[in-house]
């Protein structure tokens, strides 16, 4: 059962996105550019995805001890800020801001026939490979 959830969970997140314009690498690189030619549309996106989600945690979520289809919560037990995670952030908005692409939304438009999103599939694949690599020999 926790892996039906998880895909209509998936797949409505697709749908979602692809309905929104977050698919759209032009959309989203107009809402990132503050400073020329700014397109605000995707803060209603944002605000249509936290008035759903923010009820849904508080009175579905927060009040649980342990979730419905799994015996543990899912969270990060890292609460510092490292250079790992500067890093990582860095670069992840830095792609993001110069591609207007996110893991999310490129996984969701894989079968527009873009293939620079299948570009950036591999690239983002790699990337995870490299710093696993990375962070077993050096950790």
């Amino acid at each position: 059962m926790f892996y039906v959830i998880a895909l209509l969970a998936g797949v409505l997140f697709g749908i979602g996105m692809a309905l929104s314009g977050m698919v759209n690498p032009e959309l989203v690189t107009a809402f990132l550019d503050i400073s020329g030619q700014w397109d605000p549309t995707l803060i209603f996106v944002m605000g249509g995805a936290l008035a759903v989600f923010i009820p849904g945690y508080q009175f579905l979520i927060k009040k649980r001890a342990q979730p419905i289809l799994t015996n543990d919560w899912s969270l990060s037990k890292n609460n510092s800020i490292d250079v790992q995670l500067i890093v990582g952030t860095s670069l992840f908005g830095i792609g993001w801001g110069l591609l207007g692409v996110c893991p999310g939304p490129a996984v969701t438009s894989m079968l527009s026939g873009n293939s620079d999103v299948w570009l950036f599939i591999v690239a983002m694949m790699a990337g995870l490979i490299i710093s696993h690599q990375l962070k077993t020999k050096v950790l």
